[in-house]
């Protein structure tokens, strides 16, 4: 239902799964580490809807999994849905790259596209993407 929403919409959906979590998981232990989820980058056309697909993967229709890289970050310590280890299938992953093209600060002076520093990220946490 999100990827048809406007940008600010979609920007609400997110606070909405964020708040209602704990609704949708009621003490559900985290999904044990090495498991595999699926991310279908189809309706990945901007950072709202990267969050949006990866909430969807992690926990399922409506789920949660981060509004911001911070928060991202935060889910991949545990608590969340997922526990690292992981493998994350990242289907469409060459039509989310050419989407994900805003530069973002990765530290000091480095910027880089959002795509890559995603994929820092998911690899500093123990998060084995693979690239479909």
């Amino acid at each position: 239902m999100w990827h048809e929403l406007a940008p600010a919409d979609r920007h609400a959906w997110l606070s909405v799964a964020l708040w209602s979590r704990e609704y949708q998981r009621q003490g559900k232990p985290d999904a044990p580490a090495g498991q595999a989820f699926t991310l279908n980058g189809r309706h990945i056309v901007d950072k709202e809807t990267f969050y949006c697909t990866i909430g969807e993967a992690i926990n399922g229709p409506g789920g949660y999994f981060g509004w911001n890289l911070d928060a991202l970050d935060d889910c991949l310590r545990g608590g969340w849905g997922a526990t690292t280890p992981f493998t994350l299938h990242w289907g469409s992953s060459a039509e989310a790259r050419a989407r994900l093209v805003e530069r973002v600060p990765a530290g000091g002076d480095r910027q880089v596209a959002l795509f890559d520093l995603l994929l820092e990220i998911f690899e500093e946490r123990g998060v084995s993407v693979s690239l479909q």
